[in-house]
């Protein structure tokens, strides 16, 4: 006789899809007053704290193949939030940059990622969300 087979449920990869599902909805709806995607917000951050990136480590750090990194950049370039610049360095590299609109932007955002980072702190404790950082972390 066979060992009854498990639930999808009880593999921590489906605890941490669903998890993931969750609170990028709940991101998602919040977002939506400002009319921007949760991939608009990682880009505006991301950018925020690093003036100067590539769309090469971009994709990187937003966890977006680049094809679809570089559509989304190229609406933000429309909107009037990013601007591509030459490099000072080599004028061959392209870097990004937020423009006074898109930090404007990514301070009203803000308020609400961290709205939703505060209160997974307070559901789950702040010992708790450390661990879990540093679990992911090593995991990513």
């Amino acid at each position: 006789m066979s060992e009854p087979q498990k639930t999808v449920d009880s593999y921590i990869s489906y605890a941490l899809a669903a998890a993931h599902r969750k609170l990028h909805i709940e991101l998602s709806q919040n977002l939506k007053a400002l009319n921007v995607q949760v991939e608009t917000w990682r880009v505006l951050q991301s950018l925020r704290a690093s003036q100067g990136t590539t769309m090469r480590e971009l994709a990187e750090i937003v966890l977006m193949n680049p094809p679809t990194l570089t559509k989304l950049v190229d609406r933000m370039v429309a909107d009037g939030l990013v601007q591509r610049q030459l490099s000072a360095e080599d004028q061959r590299r392209v870097q990004l940059a937020l423009t006074d609109l898109g930090v404007t932007l990514a301070d009203k955002i803000a308020l609400h990622v961290e709205a939703q980072n505060d209160w997974i702190i307070e559901t789950i404790g702040f010992e708790k969300a450390q661990l879990l950082r540093e679990a992911l972390d090593t995991l990513a």
